[in-house]
């Protein structure tokens, strides 16, 4: 469908606000800075991006904009479905790689992170350099630190464990939670693929990781290793 707005996205979301969703969201949604919900279920809203699969960057941009979370989840959804979609060119996808950079700002819970850091900064940078990523995860934002890690989805899922390491190594002391999630997370992952990376690298860092990042790094690990590492002395994986 052509000529789509944002406004029209806008109206077709809000009609679907409900009491009883919102009480819902509140409960589960620790909300970020500027954040507003009105109470839309997550799976109508990515329902109706799907049908606004085209709409231009310019009017993604506008809902980036809104202070209504459920819209800027919208955004991100959108842009991670045109992203990969076969038909979209390669110059459009530089404009989403670098609309989400450009308005990171607006990016500022989990949820939106998730939604594009993978499939859009990820998925861009699988056959480019990667430094951007080492940039954000020195950032003082959080929600930047949470996009450097789990943008290297794109590349695990190739098996292209290197990036998942080494940046997980950088956000090693990381003192917010929801940075620590995903770097476990994303170590796990990682370590479907690359066990012995794995244990090398909780060998040598489990012993000061954060409790949370060990928690999740483990969780698919043979129970005595899981034992083994959430141990105060941290027995080597060898150790089983």
């Amino acid at each position: 469908m052509t000529g789509q707005t944002a406004q029209q996205f806008a109206l077709e979301v809000l009609a679907r606000h409900s009491d009883q969703e919102l009480q819902k969201i509140r409960r589960y949604f620790k909300a970020g800075s500027g954040d507003d919900f009105v109470g839309v279920r997550m799976g109508d809203v990515f329902a109706l991006a799907k049908t606004y699969s085209l709409l231009p960057p310019e009017e993604v941009e506008q809902l980036l904009d809104s202070p209504v979370h459920e819209l800027r989840a919208g955004a991100l959804r959108i842009m991670s479905t045109q992203y990969a979609a076969k038909k979209t060119t390669p110059e459009r996808r530089q404009e989403l790689y670098d609309l989400y950079l450009r308005r990171h700002d607006r990016i500022n819970n989990w949820d939106l992170v998730d939604l594009a850091a993978p499939y859009v900064i990820g998925a861009h940078l699988l056959d480019r350099p990667r430094d951007l990523l080492y940039e954000l995860a020195r950032s003082a934002d959080p929600w930047e630190r949470r996009t450097a890690i789990f943008s290297t989805l794109a590349f695990v899922r190739r098996g292209d464990c290197a990036d998942t390491f080494a940046l997980a190594e950088i956000l090693l002391d990381d003192p917010e939670d929801l940075v620590q999630k995903p770097t476990g997370g994303m170590l796990r992952e990682a370590g479907k693929h690359d066990q012995p990376a794995l244990l090398a690298f909780l060998d040598a860092h489990a012993a000061v990781m954060p409790r949370t990042t060990l928690r999740y790094a483990i969780e698919r690990l043979e129970p005595a290793q899981r034992t083994g590492f959430l141990k105060p002395t941290v027995l080597k994986s060898s150790v089983t």
